[in-house]
């Protein structure tokens, strides 16, 4: 809009030309814009915006010992409309000059402050050196319309001198005696720390060793019972084994026991029985043949033969009955033994009937002479 202005927020504007109240001789409008008539009146903006100004001057200490002071000032123009007008009447025209001009300033200030102290009131007080700098020079900071927002001390440095250095030696040499003391002591508890350390980890080690070696011990142990565990049970297995084997042996040797019981035993005892009864008959028959030669022909004799026959076949049967005969071939061995002693049975008749003949030549052998016997029978087989 025509002859409306507005200044920025870091800025104050300046409007002379016209009348205003008060003694300024300008009107001053911040934060908001106004009219001006761009013939009628003049417009001119301040800055308000913080600037910085550098100090580093030679300062000579109460002891006369020179110093290098160097020193940083932040400073702005005030806010109220008293420190505007005063700034805007000194430096409107020339802005960049303020932080040179604020340098001088603090420069002459820190100068009359520095020579009242020494150089150790310096170096312990800084902060009392920048506090009494700040005070002297607030004065004539507002007569200029300036406000000072920092002052700080960057640097004391007394060149080549050495002063600060030697008042320094002392405390360096404690504070080096103090840090190998503290680095001593820090040592011995650091070695005390790893002794300690190192006791603990030989006696971990230690009961670890023993630990593993009998763990270890448990593990030989328990893999030597494993390892007997497969012979001894082999053993067992063939001691069982052996025992069957006695076992099977025992009851294949009865087996065979009554094997031969049936295979051998009882046919030769069945067989030496039925000698025994032939035998015993045949006896019988020659018992009879001597008889019947007594006898005239034979003829009673033979008579007698025929009419015993049964009994004597009966008495055979029944000592066969009497007898522990094991009939092997069943019902055809018995057949077999009774046919036996049919023709047993004839044959004694056939003997009888042959001795009859000879009967006559026995009855004429002269008395006195005695008859020839008969031949002695045949041993029965022992049982």
């Amino acid at each position: 809009m025509l002859g409306w202005y507005v200044p920025t927020p870091n800025e104050a504007m300046l409007i002379s030309g016209s009348k205003n109240k008060g003694d300024s001789p300008f009107r001053i409008v911040v934060g908001h814009g106004a009219f001006a008539l761009p013939i009628r009146n003049k417009i001119s903006f301040l800055t308000l915006a913080m600037q910085e100004a550098e100090v580093a001057e030679p300062c000579v200490t109460q002891q006369g010992i020179t110093l290098q002071v160097r020193a940083v000032i932040a400073f702005k123009v005030g806010d109220d409309a008293e420190s505007i007008a005063n700034a805007g009447r000194r430096f409107l025209d020339d802005q960049r000059s303020m932080p040179e001009l604020v340098g001088r300033i603090f420069a002459g200030h820190l100068r009359s402050v520095v020579g009242s102290m020494t150089v150790e009131d310096i170096i312990r007080e800084r902060q009392k050196l920048a506090a009494e700098v700040l005070d002297a020079s607030k004065p004539e900071m507002a007569r200029l319309g300036l406000v000072v927002d920092s002052f700080q001390i960057e640097s004391i440095d007394d060149g080549q001198a050495g002063y600060i250095r030697a008042l320094s030696q002392p405390h360096i040499a404690t504070v080096n005696q103090a840090a190998q003391i503290a680095q001593a002591q820090a040592d011995q508890a650091a070695s005390k720390v790893r002794q300690e350390s190192d006791r603990n980890q030989a006696q971990y080690q230690q009961e670890t060793a023993v630990a593993k070696a009998q763990y270890q011990a448990q593990i030989d142990q328990a893999q030597q019972t494993a390892n007997q565990a497969g012979p001894l049970a082999q053993a067992r297995a063939q001691q069982d084994v052996l025992t069957e084997q006695a076992k099977v042996a025992q009851a294949q040797a009865e087996l065979r026991r009554q094997q031969l019981v049936a295979e051998v035993v009882r046919p030769a005892e069945a067989e030496a029985e039925k000698v025994r009864t032939l035998a015993r008959a045949q006896s019988d028959a020659i018992r009879l043949q001597a008889e019947a030669t007594a006898t005239s022909n034979g003829v009673v004799l033979e008579r007698m033969l025929v009419e015993k026959m049964p009994e004597i076949l009966s008495a055979a049967a029944s000592e066969l009955r009497q007898a522990n005969v094991t009939i092997l071939n069943g019902a055809e061995g018995l057949g077999e033994l009774v046919a036996g002693l049919a023709t047993q049975a004839t044959s004694i008749l056939d003997i009888v009937r042959r001795g009859s003949g000879m009967a006559a030549g026995l009855v004429a052998i002269p008395s006195g002479t005695q008859a020839s016997q008969p031949p002695p029978a045949p041993p029965a087989p022992k049982s």
